[in-house]
């Protein structure tokens, strides 16, 4: 035993470095906060997709894996836009899909959330406008956050949650300041 005791003393600490901060796990940890105090429960998503190549569809699904661990975040994606707190729209509206979208809209509780997600839900992307496409989302539903990129990445797509919710939460407070 004092052999070891000597051989640590002689050698010192040896251990690796801490891991640099991750910014992934300060938005995680602020859009837990923000979630629970905006709705007290899971913010419930009803992902939409009106037209897109499903290259932000790959993106939305790597929110579910462990790394991102979305359901360990306090958020979940719903079946029913009845259920829905936030509606996330990715591509381009089609011809085809404005009836749904709007039906998918009406059909969710107030206050209703909408994040456009990826180039063509912004703008339109490379599909614009044509007789086919009508182009991006706030052409079709009133969009509150717009996460451009193609596709988005996780984060970004987190942080388009987080953005949504914080204008929400500013809302619900300047219409609580003018209640009678």
């Amino acid at each position: 035993m004092l052999k070891t005791l000597r051989k640590i003393v002689a050698v010192g600490i040896v251990s690796e470095p801490l891991p640099p901060s991750d910014a992934l796990l300060r938005v995680r940890a602020a859009l837990d906060r923000r979630v629970a105090r905006l709705l007290g429960r899971a913010l419930c998503i009803r992902h939409v997709d009106a037209g897109s190549c499903n290259g932000c569809e790959l993106e939305i699904q790597a929110l579910g894996n462990p790394y991102y661990n979305l359901e360990g975040g306090n958020i979940r994606f719903v079946a029913s836009p009845r259920h829905a707190d936030l509606l996330l729209v990715t591509g381009p509206v089609v011809r085809n899909m404005a009836a749904a979208l709007r039906a998918t809209y009406a059909a969710t509780p107030a206050p209703k959330l909408v994040v456009a997600l990826g180039d063509c839900g912004c703008d339109g992307g490379i599909f614009g406008a044509h007789g086919e496409c009508l182009g991006p989302v706030a052409r079709v539903i009133p969009v509150d956050v717009a996460v451009p990129g193609c596709p988005p990445d996780p984060v970004r797509i987190l942080q388009g949650i987080l953005t949504a919710i914080d204008s929400t939460s500013a809302q619900a407070a300047a219409e609580a300041r003018d209640a009678p």
